[in-house]
């Protein structure tokens, strides 16, 4: 592909040519660096689209992401993230896509990790959350046990808060 570069969200090759969305970018940099990737899913007693709205309210994204991860809206679908153990702010992106029960997210500007949440309805009022993390870079992968443990216990976050949100509803 040659030298590449970013520009608004599309990937522009060394003569300036767009050449696809943000999904090139990725796999240009699949083939350069190894690439890890990571999903974890958890079923939940809730309408798929109370899970998905809980889970896209960038307000309340703390209190089902990773403890040490705050989300920190700017100009949509532009996000900082604070990471508190590497004490520092990245630049990300995130969008939803309520018409698709899904979230996408991924760092700006180097690229280094992208993930999704696809919320599924099996039927009776359940709901499955998946979600799906890439690392295109093997210096910002953590290792296998702290990402699965912090997507476990983040979706366990997740169905918590929607069980609240029922809850309050409800009665």
């Amino acid at each position: 592909m040659g030298l590449c570069t970013h520009v608004e969200g599309r990937h522009v090759n060394f003569k300036g040519r767009k050449t696809g969305t943000r999904a090139h970018v990725y796999a240009a940099e699949a083939r350069r660096y190894p690439m890890t990737e990571y999903e974890r899913s958890r079923t939940m007693p809730a309408l798929p689209e109370h899970v998905f709205d809980q889970a896209a309210n960038v307000d309340q994204l703390s209190g089902w992401l990773p403890d040490a991860l705050h989300v920190r809206a700017e100009d949509p679908p532009a996000v900082t993230v604070h990471d508190d153990h590497a004490e520092q702010d990245m630049a990300a992106l995130l969008s939803a896509r309520p018409e698709q029960l899904r979230i996408e997210w991924g760092t700006r500007d180097e690229g280094s990790y992208a993930g999704w949440l696809q919320v599924a309805g099996i039927g009776s009022g359940a709901s499955e959350v998946t979600v799906h993390l890439s690392f295109f870079d093997t210096r910002h992968d953590p290792g296998e046990r702290p990402v699965t443990e912090a997507l476990d216990h983040s979706l366990r976050r997740l169905e918590e808060l929607v069980r609240l949100r029922t809850e309050n509803a409800a009665g």
